[in-house]
């Protein structure tokens, strides 16, 4: 008899020993662990600038009506005279210098943007129909370079129709202005020109970054 109850208690201590066991694998310690990552995120730059000469840096400026900036004068004096004196079938021609400033940080698309000109009725306005080109650097901006396929024309001052991208390159250092493209304005007055008027347009262009 007194085996059977010792043996009794050696099960009942087992028992206790297998509850103990449960109980430490319920306590266990629970480890965890986190990584953070922070980024800093700078904007590039981008800027289009002008320039009626385009040979000298210090020609180059903004020239954004829409920011407060007044638009380049273009200067038509190719053949002399003529663009204060036109008549019927008459064509003048002018430059303009465009690239991206120091410090722009990506390439861009240019395109004519569009064109606006006095009204019809106190001007030649739908007497004059225009073509731009984009020229090869060192070319002169006269009746021989404007050939070929033009970036943007109108049939009158205040129209524009067959507009085509030019590429823009950013400097090679930020220090650095892009290459810049002389657009050939090209102007011819119709066979319907009406004496005396004065007749201003203005052209738009307008680069977008291609990163």
């Amino acid at each position: 008899m007194v085996k059977k109850q010792n043996q009794r208690k050696v099960l009942a201590v087992l028992a206790g020993g297998l509850v103990l066991g449960v109980g430490v694998a319920v306590t266990l310690a629970v480890w965890n662990d986190s990584e953070f990552a922070t980024g800093t995120f700078t904007a590039g730059s981008f800027n289009l600038e002008g320039s009626t000469a385009g040979d000298v840096d210090a020609n180059y400026s903004d020239h954004n009506v829409d920011d407060g900036d007044t638009a380049a004068t273009l200067a038509f004096d190719l053949p002399a005279d003529i663009v204060d004196n036109m008549s019927p079938g008459d064509a003048v021609y002018a430059g303009f210098w465009v690239r991206l400033a120091a410090g722009t940080t990506t390439g861009a698309d240019l395109v004519a943007a569009g064109t606006t000109a006095d009204p019809a009725v106190s001007s030649n306005s739908e007497h004059l129909g225009y073509a731009i080109y984009a020229l090869a650097p060192g070319a002169t901006c006269n009746a021989a370079s404007a050939v070929g396929t033009p970036i943007a024309t109108g049939a009158t001052l205040d129209a524009q129709a067959g507009v085509t991208t030019v590429p823009l390159l950013e400097g090679a250092t930020a220090a650095v202005a892009g290459t810049a493209v002389q657009l050939c304005f090209a102007v011819t007055a119709d066979a319907t020109l009406e004496q005396g008027l004065e007749t201003t347009a203005t052209w738009e262009f307008t680069a977008t970054s291609t990163d």
